[in-house]
């Protein structure tokens, strides 16, 4: 990150993004599922655990983990936007779950005991961390010793056109955002993950690639799910004029041509999915 990044800044933004998108984020959960599902089998939940899910949005992971764990065990999902947390409740209580908890928290600041879950998740999070050092350094602590975490990040930018087209057209229509971010595809090489994630303690680190397509009717369907996963960038976007906005989406539209499909459009997506030991 460079000298001049604000991270308090940017946890605020981030954190105003994703209250604003929490219902559409879950609604969103369709186009995640099959990574979703990769994770989960690679976290290998057993009955009876504790699992503590890190940067839980509305509950999507937490909820399938707790379908695992209970009733002996438990999960607490936590995230920094306490209404993507709201909206994770409702829906669990809908499905039948009642028993999820929840915690608003910042992750590199967890007001956890030492050791006191088996198992932590990360779904797609680490890398919007300002610090996914410390982030690990925390989720070490609150591990008890043997104890697992199961994490997902994006991999290199090329092998993600979900999100690389839609950050090429805000990037040469818009200037740069006045709250600096991290990019997304920070920690999507092996070596970086894997360096990472040795120099918190973990160890018996395993990183597997997954790739993954999600359809799009239109160009604007595209659009829409980006935004609907974008957080703090959703956020600046959502105080563009309309024809700035307009701008965006008709770029988009032009961008998205080479993934045509048929009547509509298919973009891939590659994660990368590690595993490790405290």
């Amino acid at each position: 990150m460079s000298t001049d990044f604000d991270a308090r800044r940017f946890k605020a933004l981030e954190r105003s993004g994703f209250n604003r998108i929490a219902a559409r984020y879950a609604d969103g959960a369709p186009l995640r599922a099959g990574l979703q599902a990769a994770l989960l089998k690679a976290a290998g939940l057993a009955p009876g655990e504790k699992v503590l899910d890190l940067a839980a949005g509305p509950g999507l992971l937490a909820r399938d983990a707790a379908r695992r764990v209970l009733p002996d065990g438990w999960v607490l999902a936590s995230d920094i936007a306490e209404n993507m947390l709201v909206e994770g409740q409702q829906r669990a209580t809908a499905e039948g779950l009642p028993d999820l908890l929840a915690a608003a928290c910042d992750a590199e600041h967890l007001a956890f005991a030492d050791a006191s879950v088996d198992v932590a998740l990360i779904g797609l999070g680490l890398f919007i961390f300002p610090d996914p050092a410390k982030a690990l350094a925390e989720l070490h602590r609150v591990l008890r010793p043997g104890g697992r975490i199961a994490l997902s990040v994006w991999g290199p930018r090329d092998a993600v056109p979900l999100i690389a087209r839609a950050q090429d057209c805000i990037a040469r229509l818009l200037p740069p955002p006045k709250v600096a971010r991290p990019t997304v595809f920070r920690l999507g090489e092996h070596e970086v993950l894997t360096t990472l994630l040795g120099e918190a303690g973990f160890g018996d680190v395993s990183i597997t690639p997954h790739t993954f397509a999600c359809r799009f009717d239109s160009a604007d369907d595209y659009w829409q799910a980006f935004l609907d996963l974008a957080g703090g960038a959703a956020e600046s976007l959502s105080r563009l004029p309309d024809a700035m906005q307009a701008r965006l989406r008709a770029a988009v539209a032009d961008d998205l041509a080479s993934h045509r499909d048929g009547d509509g459009y298919v973009l891939d997506y590659t994660v990368l999915v590690a595993t490790a030991r405290r």
